[in-house]
C-alpha cells in the first residue's frame, strides 16, 4: 500500500490527546477537503509502496503502545484489513481516523475517530466539477457511521469554521437516529497555524459549553507546529 510517512510524535486530537503514539499515514483520499492539512496524502498523494511486513517493522522500531492508521482516508488503501489485523495481533492500541465514508465491515480497532465532514469542506474552484459533486455526494453517510458506531469505541470529531456548524452538526447527530453520549462529540476548531486555533477557541468554547459537547483543541499545533511528521 501507498505509505505517505509513518512517525513517532504526541496524540494532539480527540480522547486520546497527549498519548505517545506510532502515526501512520495511508496516502490516497476520496475527499477533498478544501481545509485539508495533508494535502500530500490526499489533494497531491505521495508516498512510497510498503508492505505489511515493513510497516509493522517501522511501528515496533518505536517504543508506543498505540498506533494511528490515518490518511488521507485509510479505509480506501488496498490490504487495510490486513494491516489493522497485524498491529493488534502484536498487542498494540489502534485508533483509526476515518472520514466514515466507508463501512468498518469487521476492521481490527480499538477506538473509531470518526470525522465526518461539513459543508465547510467543500472544494473550491481549483478542481473540476466531478470532483466537487464526488465530494458532496461522499461526505456524509449515516448509514456508513451508524456501522461504525455499532462496531465498538468510537469518538465523533467535526471540524468548525463558524458558529453556524455547530447547528448543522446537532442535524447531523439528530439524522443518526442513535443516543450520542454528548462527551463523545468532539468540535475542534478548523486552522492549520495555532493563531487560527486560537481565534476560534474562544467562541467554539462557549458552544461547547452551552451544548454539552467536547471541546477538541488541536495539541499537535501547538507542540510542532503545521510542519509533517508530527
Amino acid at each position: 500500500m501507498l505509505i505517505s510517512e509513518i512517525f513517532h510524535s504526541i496524540q494532539g486530537e480527540g480522547l486520546l490527546a497527549g498519548m505517545p503514539s506510532v502515526f501512520v499515514r495511508t496516502s490516497g483520499c476520496n475527499l477533498r477537503c478544501n481545509w485539508c492539512d495533508t494535502p500530500y496524502a490526499s489533494w497531491r498523494p505521495e508516498g512510497e509502496p510498503r508492505t505489511i511486513g515493513q510497516i509493522v517493522a517501522e511501528i515496533e522500531r518505536h517504543p508506543a503502545r498505540h498506533v494511528v492508521l490515518t490518511g488521507g482516508e485509510p479505509m480506501i488503501a488496498p490490504e487495510v484489513r490486513g494491516l489493522a489485523a497485524a498491529i493488534k495481533e502484536l498487542g498494540y492500541h489502534l485508533t483509526i481516523e476515518t472520514a466514515a465514508t466507508l463501512a468498518p465491515d469487521g476492521i481490527a480497532c480499538d477506538l473509531a475517530s470518526l470525522s465526518p465532514k461539513l459543508l465547510n469542506s467543500a472544494p473550491d474552484a481549483r478542481l473540476g466539477a466531478a470532483w466537487r459533486k464526488q465530494h458532496e455526494a461522499l461526505r456524509w453517510q449515516p448509514d456508513v457511521v451508524r456501522a461504525w458506531l455499532e462496531s465498538g469505541d468510537y469518538q465523533l470529531k467535526f471540524v468548525i469554521a463558524q458558529p453556524g456548524d455547530v447547528d448543522e452538526v446537532e442535524g447531523m447527530l439528530a439524522a443518526l437516529k442513535r443516543e450520542i453520549p454528548r462527551h463523545r462529540v468532539l468540535l475542534m476548531p478548523e486552522g492549520v497555524t495555532p493563531e487560527a486555533v486560537r481565534g476560534r477557541a474562544g467562541w467554539l468554547s462557549e458552544l461547547c459549553k452551552a451544548r454539552g459537547h467536547r471541546y477538541a483543541s488541536r495539541l499537535q499545533l501547538e507542540l510542532y507546529g503545521n510542519q509533517r511528521g508530527t
